[in-house]
This record gives C-alpha cells, sequence and structure tokens, in this order.
C-alpha cells in the first residue's frame, strides 16, 4: 500500500513571501511559474494518467509517495548530489535563483534530502528496511523556446535502497524495472534499448530508449547510486545500496500521442483537451499560420540568452511558438569591445485561432521597448 507524504518546511512559505515583496520582473516570472498548475496532479492531463501508470505498476506498489517543496537550498539541489563546482546547471542563466542560496527546483531528485534526511526514513534505516520512494511534480529550468521546450515541466523520480544483508543492487535490477516501466507506459510490444551514460549521482549510470515511429527515442537516465551520495545523505553506504531514476514526463506525453507543440499540453480548448490521452495520435485541431517578426539589437557582451527568451516568453505568453537566432557577431570597430549584435526571429502563432499582423505589433513592441529598458539593447 502506498503511502503519501508531503514535506512542506516553513522555509519555503517565508522564501514565498520574499518573493511576494519584489517589484522585479524576475520575481513575478518566478510567483506566475509556481502558479501554474501541477499537470501530474491534475486529473484529465495526459500527464497525470502517465503518473498514475507508473504509481500502478507492480515494482512500486510498496513505495511511499512523497511530494516536497518547489523552493529549494542550492546546495541541497546540487551539492549532495555530486554536481562538479563549474556544472551549467548551477549557473543564473540555466537556473531560477529566488536569492544568493535558494532557488526554483531543478529537478525532483531533490526529494532525496527531504525524505531519507526526515523521520519517517530514519525510523525505517534504524529498523533495517527497505526504502522505496516515488516523486513527481514541476521543476524550473530556463531553457531555449520552440516546440518541445518549457521552462516549466515535469519531472518523476524513482528510487529504491536496500540493505545489504538482502542484497546488492545491481544495473541488471534496475533495467528490469525500466523495462516494466516502458511497457506499462507504451505497451507490451514496445521496443527498447540501453545504452551506457554518466550522470552525478550514480555509477554505473544507463539511458534508455524505446522505438517509436521507427526513430530511437531517449525517455529516461538512472543508475546504481552512488555510496558519496547516501553518505552526505545520512544513509551507511556500507550497508545500504540502490537504484535510481528520473525523467521528463511531457517527453514521455509528446512521443506517445505524437504532439506537433508542447504547449498542447497545457490548453484548455476542449477540441484539444478531449485528444490528449496516451495512446491516441494527436490530428491537428487547426493549423492556424504564424506571424514572424524579426527584432535585432547591440547589446552589452554579458547578455545571456535564456534571460531574453523568458523576457519574450512574459510578453507573448502562449503565442510564442519558437525563437530562432538568426545572427550574432561582434565588430570591435562599429560597436565597441564590450558590444555584440543578435538578430532572433520570433514566430507567433495560436494554438487556437489566426493571428492578426494588428494584434501581433503591440506585442512585438513591447518585446522592443523591454529590451531596451531591460538588457540596454539598442534596436536596430
Amino acid at each position: 500500500m502506498q503511502g503519501e507524504i508531503t514535506i512542506r518546511p516553513e522555509e519555503e512559505n517565508k522564501l514565498l513571501e520574499k518573493l511576494k515583496e519584489r517589484k522585479d520582473a524576475e520575481a513575478a516570472r518566478m510567483l506566475r511559474f509556481l502558479g501554474m498548475p501541477d499537470l501530474s496532479r491534475t486529473a484529465g492531463s495526459p500527464i497525470y494518467e502517465l503518473v498514475q501508470r507508473i504509481r500502478g505498476a507492480k515494482d512500486f506498489e510498496d513505495f511511499a509517495i512523497v511530494e516536497v517543496p518547489e523552493i529549494v537550498p542550492a546546495d541541497q539541489s546540487f551539492d549532495l548530489f555530486d554536481f562538479p563546482a563549474d556544472h551549467p546547471a548551477r549557473s543564473k542563466s540555466d537556473t531560477y535563483y529566488v536569492d544568493e542560496e535558494n532557488i526554483l527546483r531543478t529537478h525532483t531528485t531533490v526529494s532525496w534530502y527531504y525524505y531519507l534526511t526526515s523521520d519517517y526514513a530514519k525510523k525505517k534505516i534504524e529498523a533495517n528496511e527497505d526504502l522505496g520512494v516515488l516523486t513527481y511534480g514541476k521543476v524550473y529550468r530556463k531553457d531555449e523556446i520552440d516546440r518541445n521546450h518549457m521552462n516549466v515541466f515535469h519531472q518523476i523520480d524513482g528510487y529504491y535502497l536496500i540493505p545489504k544483508d538482502k542484497g546488492v543492487i545491481v544495473i541488471e535490477d534496475l533495467k528490469k524495472v525500466l523495462a516494466d516501466i516502458a511497457q506499462t507506459v507504451f505497451g507490451k510490444d514496445v521496443e527498447y534499448r540501453f545504452n551506457e551514460d554518466t550522470f552525478p549521482y550514480t555509477h554505473p549510470s544507463t539511458e534508455m530508449e524505446v522505438r517509436i515511429g521507427g526513430k530511437w527515442i531517449e525517455i529516461l537516465g538512472s543508475g546504481v547510486v552512488k555510496g558519496s551520495v547516501l553518505e552526505k545523505l545520512g544513509v551507511d553506504s556500507k550497508n545500504y545500496t540502490g537504484w535510481a531514476f528520473g525523467f521528463g514526463l511531457e517527453r514521455l506525453a509528446i512521443v506517445g500521442m505524437e504532439l506537433p507543440d508542447i504547449r498542447l499540453l497545457w490548453s484548455e480548448d476542449e477540441r484539444v483537451k478531449k485528444q490528449l490521452k496516451l495512446g491516441n495520435k494527436y490530428e491537428e485541431v487547426s493549423k492556424y499560420p504564424p506571424v514572424v517578426r524579426d527584432i535585432s539589437f547591440i547589446v552589452d557582451k554579458s547578455f545571456v540568452p535564456n534571460n531574453y527568451f523568458d523576457l519574450i516568453r512574459d510578453i507573448g505568453g502562449d503565442m510564442i511558438e519558437e525563437v530562432e537566432l538568426l545572427d550574432h557577431y561582434d565588430n570591435d570597430a562599429k560597436f565597441g569591445a564590450d558590444k555584440t549584435s543578435y538578430t532572433y526571429r520570433i514566430l507567433y502563432r495560436s494554438m487556437d485561432r489566426t493571428l492578426t499582423a494588428d494584434e501581433v505589433g503591440p506585442i512585438h513592441a513591447k518585446i522592443e521597448e523591454e529590451t531596451r529598458k531591460q538588457f540596454g539593447g539598442e534596436i536596430r
């Protein structure tokens, strides 16, 4: 029988209140992301359906379901899991920092800290019992804009630890569990394969691919938990051994339904929502034409594209289908040694209606205005 455990320290509420007191664009952006629905807990969403299928698998029938904070300390997210000091995930160009020490969680793996240091887990460890956990929900990463990426998405993590007097976990034990997940999600006849991989907190590690529409598509990463990670979390690696996996749920949904655009998963259009069922191939409601606008500007070389994509999302919302870099170059004689030039193409397209040039014009003008205001950009 699965038990459900919610761990929400008071510290998260304090950080949230401080975020609400701020008046800057980044704070407003993070509050908006935190306020978006968790589709893994929204009945009717294919993301929810995926979670329910995985939860229902026999391998996980005795696992605890753990829900943890969305605002978490950076060191718990990175240091505890052996992320190197120069790992890109630590940078402010990839991760949303609430303050210098706390971030919007970049992965649900941070639940290891909250669960394994909790009284629930400590009692099980003292009794030399197995520990099995599934955790899932929204995660946040700065990213490019295209049909397959959003900066708010959903992950699921699973991990299983056992005392060594009951056995020693090896990679083959994990592969059997992963094969069951693939068959649970994609059907008994799904083709799958494993490739060696490298992750900060597991060794050996493996990635899993499934064959969909004649193509091999990576769906998850996994491995045997490193002893160094267990020790940091207060678990004796001389006594415990285990496996872990984690993956993005949107990827499985997009692959399984052949969705052309990740934004469809958030659609409120009933013509779209009724089609969002696992195993159902999505058919376009209507392919509304795009409106294309380019923007060119000169800006300091400290400019961070991922932060700029956030600005475009803030203003254009779900009308923004894709942002493509057309040109980027330096010209010290023309711009100065500390300046550089960018040209982006913004593709505006609504999921449910035809956009007009008159409708897009003010939005694009606002993007130009904020490019000047927030980034000191000189529009060309």
